[in-house]
């Protein structure tokens, strides 16, 4: 059984309240879990202690035990400087969409361009002769 350490949302329709739970990683989100290690409320601002409760000692042992953070979990256990969150980079998002597309299409169109690289294993197309032109 892979445990995982993960948020279970409680709060009604467009007021979020998470609570912070290990369970197993195959039920639902909002489903069974195994134990209660906290609560967080996006709501509140960041400067505020009730933001984000709960026991990180249960948290290190359920860890110890094999229990693997999700990637908001990891967040927190990295603020409170349990563990380090691997950067992550991805320069593609940083562009805006439109943009990307226009790449995308550009690139196609040089690879579909007169001129370009014949595909691997495919005959080269005879060039048509020049007309002779007479001498005057």
């Amino acid at each position: 059984m892979s445990l995982v350490i993960r948020m279970a949302r409680a709060g009604t329709k467009k007021r979020p309240f998470y609570h912070i739970v290990v369970a197993d990683s195959r039920s639902p989100r909002d489903g069974r879990f195994i134990e209660r290690l906290g609560y967080f409320n996006p709501l509140l601002p960041k400067e505020k202690t009730e933001r984000l409760k709960w026991d990180i000692e249960k948290a290190k042992a359920w860890m110890a035990k094999g229990a693997q953070p999700s990637d908001r979990v990891l967040r927190f256990l990295d603020a409170a400087g349990i563990l380090k969150r691997p950067k992550r980079n991805n320069p593609e998002r940083a562009i805006p969409r439109k943009e990307r597309k226009a790449k995308e299409e550009a690139a196609k169109a040089a690879a579909g361009a007169p001129g370009a690289a014949p595909a691997a294993g495919a005959a080269p197309a005879a060039a048509p002769a020049a007309p002779a032109t007479p001498a005057s």
